[in-house]
């Protein structure tokens, strides 16, 4: 099939552009807050400081469903939101520091308010503007994660140029990186830049002016009826439990690399999106090989692997604690996590639901996922990390074993679960065959 104009080689690139710009942004300070809050004396409310993700992935899709999709084209509700969000980063380095952590962390959570909606609305530009999308989508999500992985360079590079550390440790040195904030400027001035490029992307009217709001379409009620087949109810209570350690990852794994003492851990984090890469175009091999129940299952793996190399690799002595191979192994895990547990899951959900609630079933699954689970995710092992943690909060001293070695143990108890009851029968629905 040849191009249509509206698909062609131009716009491709121009939705290319736009992947790269929106998880440039996210990249740019999402996996270095918890280093910088660390060194700011912050350290006691990182877990809330990352909580106002999944508030906000809870709360978009009522911003999007009653307003952006009723009334204003899609690429002009991001343009607005990039533009916003990205001048509340600017405002975030002032309010660090201070008596109280809320001031910084009310801004973060404004931010990811108009962060979170321009998730489903770039993928809204992108397909409306797509003529085959099965094979043109891949091409242009995956410069979002380029985009993740050259913000933790540049973020890195820049924070070490930046940085004082004359004379310092290599303790000491990483420690005075991570409190220099230009991470914030990048992100910033990144979604700005995004916002005005939004204005020329291809137009996307409102997919639902002139329909009525409905509350139930909104948070997915026709998908709950999914539930009725068992190995979907066990997929979906699976994927909110194991959310809960995932939000283990992305809160401390960066803080936890510097203390083992690895150096530029922004650049050394992005290993994890290159393993996506990776993975990504090798998973149509492994499914064809394991099918989704076993695809799944390996995904939970390597969580329970990963958070036990974490722990396996931390010792009181100090002779004991550069085991950097596991953690970077642990890092490099994040591609097998994620794309054979989450893309798998959003694969599994296209098959199993009827065309109607397809759209409704996949807000459903990022509603449990990445806002609920993680919601809870985030506080619980907040509360994980001060139990298991002494000393001030500029200085503190955390016993990692058992900070890593408890989500370990719970991802473990969840893969169970899945594997005993999880059938994997429920195939592609009647009414969707062909697609």
């Amino acid at each position: 099939m040849s191009e249509t104009p509206k698909s062609g080689a131009r716009v491709i690139t121009m939705l290319s552009v736009m992947m790269f710009l929106q998880f440039f942004l996210w990249g740019a300070w999402f996996v270095t807050l918890a280093p910088f809050m660390d060194a700011s004396g912050m350290g006691g409310d990182i877990a809330n400081a990352y909580t106002t993700a999944p508030i906000a992935a809870i709360l978009s899709p009522f911003f999007l469903g009653i307003i952006a999709d009723r009334f204003f084209p899609s690429q002009v509700v991001m343009g607005v939101l990039h533009i916003l969000g990205g001048g509340l980063l600017f405002l975030a380095p002032g309010l660090a520091g201070g008596e109280s952590a809320w001031p910084f962390i009310l801004v973060l959570l404004a931010h990811m308010l108009c962060y979170m909606p321009t998730l489903g609305l770039s993928n809204a530009v992108a397909f409306h503007a797509m003529h085959n999308p099965e094979k043109q989508f891949p091409i242009v999500r995956v410069w979002g994660t380029i985009g993740w992985i050259v913000a933790g360079f540049l973020v890195g590079w820049l924070m070490a140029s930046q940085a004082n550390t004359e004379g310092l440790d290599d303790a000491a040195a990483e420690a005075a990186r991570s409190r220099v904030p230009v991470f914030f400027y990048v992100a910033g001035g990144s979604g700005v830049l995004l916002g005005l490029f939004s204005f020329m992307l291809p137009n996307t009217p409102a997919p639902g002016k002139g329909k009525p709001a409905s509350l139930g379409s909104i948070i997915g009620v026709d998908s709950l009826k999914l539930l009725k087949d068992r190995s979907f109810a066990v997929f979906i209570v699976c994927s909110l439990l194991i959310c809960i350690p995932l939000a283990a990852y992305y809160q401390q794994a960066a803080n936890f690399a510097k203390d083992v003492g690895i150096q530029n851990v922004p650049i050394k984090m992005t290993f994890g999106q290159m393993s996506e890469i990776f993975f990504m175009l090798v998973m149509p091999l492994f499914f064809v090989r394991l099918g989704v129940k076993w695809m799944l299952a390996v995904g939970m793996l390597a969580w329970v692997a990963r958070y036990a190399l974490f722990a396996l690799a931390w010792d009181d002595s100090p002779e004991a604690q550069h085991v950097i191979w596991m953690v970077l192994g642990g890092i490099i895990l994040h591609g097998i996590c994620y794309d054979f547990f989450f893309v798998t899951g959003q694969i599994y959900t296209e098959r199993t639901a009827p065309k109607e609630v397809r759209a409704q079933a996949q807000g459903f699954l990022v509603l449990v996922t990445q806002g609920v689970g993680m919601l809870i995710g985030n506080q619980v092992f907040g509360r994980l990390m001060a139990r298991y943690t002494t000393g001030p909060e500029d200085a503190p001293v955390r016993n990692w074993e058992m900070i890593w070695a408890i989500p370990a143990g719970f991802a473990m108890a969840v893969l169970v679960v899945f594997v005993l009851l999880f059938s994997g029968k429920a195939g592609r629905s009647a009414d969707s065959s062909g697609d």
